[in-house]
């Protein structure tokens, strides 16, 4: 569950008073990232690339503290659980929004990922875990190689937010430049850079 919490009373304190009102709060890191081993987990185990990408986002995630907190409308909330986005197409043709909880049993992860991955898809209808759940997005453009893309500042969706395009292929190896967007009052360009680097390292030990 997400409950508001004074940002005085938070390590936010200082970045709640600089950012909240900034006519840009959102940063962008770009990174490319060495994906072999989930390019070759997908295959080997027949599971979606983009399942496993999500999964390694939040685990990457929830050793970093900061993701557990967000500004939303003016107030800071904390929550206890981290979720991923992922858009899928539904079947109109137009894009769904779909949470997911993130839970560290790949296996159960992979199962409520294709679970309702698939009731979006036939329902057309969001999933949305906001309430309960700090949301990071992702947004997958498959069709395209990218080096990365900026998210628009609305002032409405703080969440932190990831894009990525295809994987490229060099000699032996598969590689994925991504973006990282995020709101400096959830965090600075340390914890940013942390968040990355793990992601690297969950990337690499996923077996």
């Amino acid at each position: 569950m997400a409950k508001e919490i004074q940002p005085k009373d938070t390590a936010r304190a200082a970045a709640y008073e600089l950012w909240m009102k900034a006519p840009n709060p959102m940063v962008t890191f770009f990174k490319t990232l060495d994906v072999t081993n989930l390019v070759r987990i997908s295959k080997k185990r027949h599971m979606k690339f983009n399942m496993l990408l999500d999964y390694c986002i939040g685990k990457a995630a929830v050793s970093v503290k900061e993701f557990y907190i967000l500004p939303v409308g003016g107030k800071l909330l904390q929550y206890d659980t981290i979720a991923v986005n992922t858009i899928v197409k539904n079947q109109s043709g137009e894009v769904s929004s779909c949470d997911i909880l993130y839970t560290d049993d790949l296996e159960a992860y992979n199962k409520e990922y294709l679970k309702y991955t698939s009731q979006v898809k036939d329902s057309c209808q969001d999933r949305d875990l906001s309430e309960d759940s700090m949301v990071i997005g992702t947004s997958a453009i498959i069709d395209t190689e990218i080096d990365g893309a900026v998210g628009m500042n609305s002032g409405i969706f703080n969440n932190p937010f990831i894009i990525w395009g295809k994987y490229r292929k060099k000699w032996f190896r598969y590689y994925l430049p991504l973006s990282f967007q995020f709101h400096h009052t959830q965090m600075d360009g340390a914890h940013a850079g942390r968040f990355l680097a793990n992601l690297q390292e969950e990337i690499d030990k996923l077996k």
